[in-house]
């Protein structure tokens, strides 16, 4: 039977219902979707859509260090937009993140987000 363990840290906003920040197994670490919360005030950043993507990449990035992995492992990610209208700009600030071989990726107009957020994203990367 395959190890398993979850991940948890301060440094993201934790999770909020039945669910871990991340899960280890098999030498990968699957994050749980993440939204544009200060992990410190737990209140959603202010701003556009660049502001969130930069607070909900910096969560993931806070999630994959606690697992002992990091945004250069990555290897896919799903983007979750209310608007696609906000594409182009989720993905000018993504592209700051992922220059080099970025990950595969899905990105998907949705009707709702939790807290009437802007993105969520969601990834899984290599240990």
């Amino acid at each position: 039977m395959a190890s398993r363990h979850t991940v948890s840290t301060t440094a993201a906003p934790p999770a909020i219902g039945p669910y871990s920040q991340a899960v280890v197994t098999e030498g990968f670490v699957f994050c749980s979707g993440q939204i544009p919360l200060d992990p410190t005030t737990g209140q959603v950043v202010e701003g556009d859509i660049r502001a969130q993507t930069h607070r909900v990449i910096q969560n993931l990035r806070a999630v994959l260090e606690a697992a002992q992995s990091g945004l250069d492992k990555v290897v896919k990610t799903t983007v979750f937009l209310q608007d696609m209208n906000d594409f182009a700009a989720m993905n000018s600030v993504y592209s700051e993140y992922f220059a080099v071989n970025p990950p595969a990726r899905s990105t998907v107009q949705v009707s709702q987000l939790p807290r009437g957020v802007l993105i969520e994203i969601e990834c899984i990367a290599i240990r």
